[in-house]
């Protein structure tokens, strides 16, 4: 099995997307996108950076066991709704995620646990 499968579903997204427009997701092994980036030629770059940065929560969810990622994920974005700015964007994953995936050779030359300098 390759790791991440990437899937495409409008639906899927829509029952995630309760506070924000969400592009795609990552459940491990899967990374779930919205249906207008597959295939067509307006979205490529786009579509390319989303799987890049959906693929490096595939690699923060590896290293913690997945189940654990989800748990800390939660915890750290109730943390941060107590300080100012976006508590989704200050979540250590997506900062390391956000910063880094426009690099398509982060993955290549990523350290292990990379995303605690981000905390």
């Amino acid at each position: 099995m390759k790791i991440p499968i990437i899937k495409y579903n409008d639906k899927f997204l829509n029952a995630f997307s309760w506070f924000m427009s969400i592009g795609g997701i990552t459940l491990f092994p899967w990374i779930i996108l919205r249906e207008k980036y597959r295939d067509n030629p307006r979205y490529e770059e786009h579509n390319i950076k989303v799987i890049n940065h959906e693929s490096i929560h595939i690699k923060q969810q590896m290293e913690l066991l997945v189940i654990p990622f989800y748990v800390w994920y939660i915890i750290e974005w109730f943390i941060r709704l107590f300080f100012k700015g976006n508590a989704y964007r200050n979540i250590s994953f997506e900062k390391e995620a956000y910063e880094n995936e426009s690099n398509l050779e982060y993955l290549k030359t990523r350290k292990w646990y990379s995303f605690l300098k981000y905390l």
